[in-house]
């Protein structure tokens, strides 16, 4: 059945909410209480087109999964529809930013991200936890490490090259899972499918991408490209189960649980940004705005506990990784249960202020538990890595690789896409020749603990532990 744009308007408020996405008329009425961004989200959009501001947040089938069937209403007369401002393109976005071979940073691209992605997607992409402490700290305990480079050395050719879980990657740098890619381009996550997939880097995808497992796998280069999947449990684990089924299904190498994030960080500058919540009060008399990160998170169980291991094996043979250690303490734990990596994470300074840089969390490692580095369980860093030589660093002291996150986001925005994603990766890894060949290691495995001064930052390790 097609409704009229004027029928449709009708329905703009909380006994009757109907809003269209791609031509498609929903009553999402029933839906508002359990939207996990509130209803005052949807409320915005009552009796208008849906479509823009859904597909930033969700994946195509999500509708049809989320309502079910007897929601849809019809579809609408676009002869109704009200011709609308056309929005600026990727390439006309594109025009306005500086070419790629200016790039000669990865820091570049955060400046251009901030002058072309919209307030919403630069609050939400680049802001921290409270003051941002943890955030700026992630980065700067890079910098109280300082690097013994040894002379004399056949540095001639240096191979960048590593082994990850079981799968070979050109470099010890894995693209992080970072969620909802749509916001700042509208490849999203098959950008840094295919951008990964050309620099020979494995990309690990969010539970909250923007854009379908399937269509995230089909962007790859070749069907032998690996790529692992991030997990947020749900608080229905039968829907997390089904969820593991289908990235299975879908070839995905390995679960990457994150467990640093049990509820979500207060991310002022998100919660600020003029989001699709804003001025909803001429829409409904109460409401509460929130940010994209709480808009998109509410499904997250927050009762989980050590057994989830146990749980994960039984619904997956894939390699397990925990994402979001942040003490040396649940280090040893993880060893202990066997899983197959671990991730030193703090969420990026997103969800805890003040918590301890994941660098500093190795170097704890280091110190209290090295028995457990290069054994069963490989060790990944992820959160403030901006330059070459923060690659060394990490793995200087153990790690296997590092992920990148947020540089990932900001060099596909001002319609870089692919490109950018590749740029950036390109300069890390010039840097991490570079940097190798002056502290005289030809491969990753030569790097060492003795080529790194760490005095330092040992300032800030933790008195004691009791393993």
């Amino acid at each position: 059945m097609k409704i009229d744009a004027t029928e449709l308007a009708k329905h703009n408020n909380r006994k009757s909410c109907w809003v269209f996405i791609h031509g498609e008329i929903w009553d999402v009425t029933d839906f508002l209480d359990q939207h996990p961004g509130g209803a005052s989200l949807i409320l915005k959009l009552a009796g208008k087109d849906a479509s823009d501001e859904y597909d930033l947040f969700h994946n195509p089938e999500l509708v049809k999964e989320t309502l079910g069937p007897d929601a849809r209403k019809g579809t609408i007369d676009v002869t109704t529809i009200p011709i609308m401002d056309k929005k600026s393109e990727p390439r006309e976005e594109a025009k306005r930013s500086p070419p790629l071979s200016s790039m000669i940073s990865v820091n570049d691209f955060e400046g251009v991200a901030e002058k072309t992605m919209t307030p919403t997607a630069w609050s939400y992409v680049s802001s921290g936890a409270d003051d941002e402490i943890s955030m700026r700290e992630n980065a700067d305990a890079y910098r109280k490490v300082f690097l013994r480079g040894r002379v004399l050395r056949k540095v001639g050719k240096v191979d960048c090259s590593t082994n990850i879980l079981g799968y070979p990657s050109a470099l010890p740098i894995y693209t992080s899972p970072v969620g909802l890619a749509k916001l700042v381009h509208p490849s999203g996550e098959c950008a840094i499918a295919t951008a990964a997939g050309k620099e020979g880097c494995i990309q690990v995808v969010n539970t909250v991408s923007s854009m379908p497992i399937e269509d995230i796998m089909n962007a790859r280069i070749s069907k032998d490209q690996p790529v692992f999947w991030q997990l947020y449990a749900d608080k229905d684990l039968e829907k997390s189960k089904a969820f593991i089924k289908r990235v299975e299904k879908a070839g995905v190498a390995a679960i990457w649980l994150t467990v640093d994030s049990p509820v979500v960080g207060n991310r002022e500058r998100d919660e600020r940004s003029k989001s699709v919540a804003d001025k909803i009060e001429e829409v409904v008399e109460t409401t509460q705005s929130v940010g994209i990160a709480k808009a998109n998170t509410g499904f997250i169980n927050a009762d989980l506990d050590w057994d989830i291991i146990d749980w994960l094996r039984k619904a997956t043979k894939l390699p397990i990784v925990i994402k979001g250690i942040q003490t040396v303490e649940d280090a040893v734990a993880a060893f202990d249960h066997k899983v197959d990596g671990i991730v030193l994470s703090n969420h990026g300074g997103r969800s805890q202020d003040t918590a301890q840089p994941p660098l500093l969390t190795l170097l704890e490692i280091d110190r209290y538990a090295p028995h457990i580095l290069h054994k069963h369980m490989q060790v990944f860093v992820d959160g403030g890595i901006r330059r070459g030589t923060d690659i060394i660093k990490a793995l200087a002291l153990g790690a296997t690789a590092v992920g990148i996150g947020r540089p990932v986001l900001f060099s596909m925005s001002g319609g870089y896409g692919e490109h950018g994603i590749r740029r950036t990766i390109q300069i890390l890894r010039n840097e991490l020749q570079t940097n190798m060949a002056f502290i005289g290691a030809s491969n990753v495995r030569e790097i060492e603990r003795n080529m790194i001064n760490t005095r330092k930052l040992e300032r800030m390790i933790v008195g004691s532990v009791k393993l």
